[in-house]
């Protein structure tokens, strides 16, 4: 019984924990809708920006290149484009019924994971192009892997359309997710935090350190901006994402361990961390844009 009351318990506090939205508006101050506002007035301009920049420079960029930003670009904007909805949700609670829930909460995290897959097949895609000079691919390879990139994050997704459910609190209804148990619980927080933070995040310093390593000493990389730049990409993407994969992780703990003490301190931060997701969708593209403009422009020059 005392198993049961825990389950019990555990779903109401924490199932809004596993996603920075859900999390975000738990509390109904002014402060979430603030940041979630900024995020969306800064992050859509921004994105479409760098759409614009990168379909007006095509000779700057290799194919497989601008193909990825822009693909980094359309993820992250389909990400803060659905801002408003969950910005009124959380003003004025969710009138959209459950159908909408689940397909607006899947396409969301579809943007999300092709964000992160993106990031990671761009450090790859540098490397390679680096080290490897005589590698291309073709139109048909570039396109397949945008396709894969997207048919992993639609398939990563999909626990979403199972666990996202109305839930109404007295005179209050939220879009948020409810797990039938707490091993389903922490298997899709494990899975979660491995295939978005575990694995990729250790691909990108790999692939950017032995870059660095191969071209320092040479023209190519003989430039204190070009690598304050690289830095500067690999912590934005550190500092903006670890706190909400060790909140992940400090939940995943909290319910092994039956401590309610401690899911109410994840609840009562995921606000923040949440929000600083959303931030990064602002900031990735402009940081990856910048980057490549800077590295092919120093390469023609070689």
């Amino acid at each position: 019984m005392e198993q049961l009351n825990f389950t019990t318990n555990a779903s109401n506090i924490s199932s809004t924990l596993n996603d920075p939205l859900s999390a975000s508006w738990h509390s109904r101050g002014p402060a979430p809708g603030v940041v979630l506002s900024l995020c969306f007035l800064l992050g859509v301009p921004g994105n479409i920006a760098v759409i614009v920049f990168l379909g007006r420079n095509r000779q700057q960029l290799s194919s497989l290149s601008r193909s990825l930003m822009l693909n980094l670009a359309v993820s992250d904007l389909l990400c803060l484009i659905t801002l408003p909805l969950w910005i009124y949700a959380l003003l004025y609670k969710w009138t959209l019924g459950l159908v909408a829930c689940k397909v607006l909460t899947y396409l969301l995290y579809c943007s999300v994971c092709s964000s992160f897959l993106t990031v990671t097949a761009l450090s790859i895609q540098r490397y390679v192009q680096v080290v490897y000079l005589q590698m291309q691919l073709g139109q048909a390879g570039q396109m397949g892997i945008l396709v894969l990139l997207w048919v992993v994050g639609m398939i990563l997704s999909m626990p979403e359309l199972v666990v996202r459910q109305l839930v109404h609190d007295e005179n209050w209804i939220s879009c948020q997710a409810r797990y039938s148990s707490d091993a389903q619980h922490v298997a899709l927080l494990l899975t979660e935090t491995l295939l978005g933070f575990v694995l990729p995040f250790p691909i990108v310093v790999f692939a950017y350190i032995r870059l660095h390593k191969r071209v320092n000493g040479t023209v190519f990389f003989n430039n204190p901006r070009m690598t304050r730049l690289v830095t500067g990409i690999i912590v934005t993407f550190f500092l903006l994402w670890m706190p909400y994969h060790i909140v992940n992780v400090l939940e995943v703990a909290a319910i092994l361990l039956r401590n309610e003490d401690l899911l109410k301190f994840c609840m009562e931060n995921w606000r923040t961390v949440g929000a600083l997701t959303f931030v990064n969708s602002c900031l990735d593209p402009l940081l990856y844009a910048f980057a490549s403009r800077n590295v092919c422009t120093t390469c023609r020059n070689v």
